[in-house]
């Protein structure tokens, strides 16, 4: 019997509902077992792995902490970070197939130069280059080794994700676009074929947000119905 996937989310207690959504679609859609773990900022914190102040421009509790992955692992093996605010429509277990020895990480690897300066919650919004490739990661481990607790606990925001703990870009690998689908950022035409749907600017569990992705809205209301059923 092969191994679970093991899938690593980004947890901000302000979204635990976005949280526990998307943990259930990908248990519900998945042809494979699942070995899921949010990344809980104060149990990193108690055991003295994360011991950074919180960043001016840190928009989620786990903008640092989703570095932490290859430790967690022990440097071994592949892994999938997520972002939280996600909603996956299809078998994770399909990205899981498209891991490639040749490279340290594999994400979709977007051309995000946001317009506005603020996002959910008034939480900042920070231009940079290759912003939003790390809300979505394939991470192998044994090519990761410079992701120690010490360096993401020290290093820069750009630094972390902008990914310069690699030798370079050669060790970066593409993912397909339906993979990290940018809700009410890219073309609304691209989510009909997205597998994996992403909130960046807030989505509907937030109250003052609750239309964000028009028809995508509802697919996510629709969703979290389908687990509070399972869940009654």
């Amino acid at each position: 019997m092969s191994q679970p996937i093991p899938v690593f989310i980004g947890y901000d207690p302000r979204e635990r509902a976005a949280t526990n959504v998307l943990i259930d679609s990908l248990y519900q859609l998945s042809s494979a077992p699942l070995a899921i773990t949010p990344i809980v900022t104060s149990q990193l914190q108690v055991q003295g792995l994360y011991r950074r102040e919180r960043d001016p421009k840190q928009s989620t509790a786990f903008s640092f902490t989703r570095f932490l992955v290859p430790h967690l692992m022990g440097y071994q093996g592949w892994a999938i970070f997520m972002d939280c605010d996600m909603l996956c429509r299809g078998d994770i277990a399909e990205l899981w197939a498209l891991r490639d020895e040749q490279f340290a990480v594999q994400c979709v690897q977007h051309e995000h130069n946001p317009s506005e300066t603020v996002k959910f919650l008034g939480e900042p919004q920070t231009p940079y280059p290759k912003k939003n490739w790390s809300s979505l990661m394939l991470l192998n481990g044994s090519r990761c080794t410079a992701l120690t607790p010490d360096y993401v606990n020290s290093a820069t925001g750009l630094e972390l994700h902008r990914f310069h703990w690699l030798a370079g870009d050669h060790e970066i690998g593409a993912l397909p676009e339906r993979w990290n689908h940018l809700v009410a950022v890219q073309d609304p035409a691209k989510a009909e074929d997205a597998t994996l749907l992403h909130w960046t600017l807030g989505g509907p569990w937030f109250r003052e947000q609750r239309s964000m992705g028009g028809p995508l809205a509802a697919e996510w209301f629709g969703a979290r119905d389908d687990a509070a059923r399972l869940w009654d």
